[in-house]
């Protein structure tokens, strides 16, 4: 007697070779994204004929590490003030020039309220405010 083999053929998928190939896909769209950064598009930009930036007044606040204010206007020597005093000097100097930001130099083991504190006055008056960093 003699039995014959079937060989059947199965309609099963193998999803683990598929799964490896997307993963490795994915790998390279990640890592080709980071290394491309985003000054690849070369532009050439318009030149202006004046060579001097436009100037803009700057009131310097600031605050040492005992709590106490000085205030300077551009490149001027600071000049110690109250805190009670800073709202109406601040206020004053924007009624001078209305484009003028406020550049906050702050110690940094003051009190965080200090800070606060002239960030208030300078959104109740609509003032840009810089806070000043050591590079």
């Amino acid at each position: 007697m003699s039995l014959k083999k079937r060989n059947r053929v199965e309609a099963t998928f193998a999803m683990s070779s598929m799964t490896d190939l997307i993963f490795l896909l994915l790998l390279f769209f990640v890592m080709a994204s980071t290394m491309s950064s985003p000054n690849d598009i070369k532009i050439r930009l318009p030149q202006a004929r004046a060579k001097t930036a436009t100037k803009q007044v700057v009131a310097k606040v600031f605050i040492d590490e005992l709590g106490n204010y000085s205030v300077a206007l551009g490149k001027e020597k600071p000049v110690a003030i109250l805190d009670e005093d800073l709202e109406a000097y601040l206020s004053s100097v924007q009624q001078q020039d209305s484009t003028m930001y406020v550049a906050l130099h702050a110690d940094e083991d003051i009190a965080y309220r200090e800070v606060v504190r002239v960030l208030d006055i300078a959104n109740e008056h609509k003032m840009k405010l810089v806070i000043a960093t050591k590079r």
